[in-house]
């Protein structure tokens, strides 16, 4: 089991009074399993998706990675591992416009303190994996909107990450373009056996992973 989460509630102290966006979730994800999460809008989702990526913490409970609390960590080791150990991929690229394809895929690296070549390397080497080898140079002004999420993934899985946690990755892209979107995480866990948890709304996306479950008012109804 790679992670674990038992008991997590997540309560917000807004204006308009306290507000629970989760209310006792209990997950367990596999080694390389493709897991998505659905559910309306407001149902927590991206919430749930803040806390298994250390973003945000619980209000209560735990989340574990094989075996070990990550919340009993310090602010400084929570983030290393965070920065080691999981990738994100958001419904906006957030790509730097100033710097190429590859430049926006080598930067994880040399934030790492991987050499610059070494660094290239890597990031060379996940471009051609997601069909951008020709691509290297260009800024993503230049490039389709497609082709900007994919080096969103690549910049992702620079690190060979455990898990990739996605937030409505294919929420901007038409359906042949998320589809192949889509295509890349499963290749990802084939080839790399990275773990892939999917926050959608399109369901033919979440029938493709091997597993999905619904949130409905901060809880799990439904798991298969």
């Amino acid at each position: 089991m790679l992670i674990q989460a038992e008991g997590l509630w997540k309560v917000f102290e807004t204006v308009g009074g306290r507000v629970e966006a989760l209310k006792g979730i209990d997950l367990n994800i596999s080694e390389s399993e493709t897991l998505a999460v659905v559910g309306v809008s407001g149902s927590g989702k991206s919430t749930l998706l803040h806390i298994l990526g250390t973003l945000e913490h619980p209000s209560e409970g735990e989340v574990s990675f094989s075996g070990k609390n990550i919340f009993s960590k310090n602010d400084r080791d929570i983030a290393a591992f965070r920065n080691s150990e999981i990738g994100f991929v958001f419904q906006f690229h957030y790509l730097l416009p100033e710097f190429s394809a590859l430049e926006n895929v080598m930067m994880p690296c040399l934030i790492n303190g991987i050499d610059s070549e070494q660094a290239r390397e890597r990031a060379e080497e996940i471009l051609g994996k997601v069909g951008l080898e020709k691509r290297l140079e260009h800024r993503p002004g230049e490039l389709s909107g497609g082709e900007q999420q994919r080096v969103a993934i690549a910049r992702a899985v620079v690190l060979k990450p455990k898990v990739i946690l996605a937030d409505e990755p294919t929420g901007n892209l038409d359906k042949e373009t998320g589809e192949s979107i889509l295509d890349l995480f499963l290749m990802l866990k084939d080839e790399y056996g990275i773990t892939s948890v999917l926050v959608t709304h399109n369901m033919e996306i979440a029938n493709r992973l091997n597993r999905r479950i619904r949130l409905s008012d901060g809880k799990i109804v439904d798991a298969n």
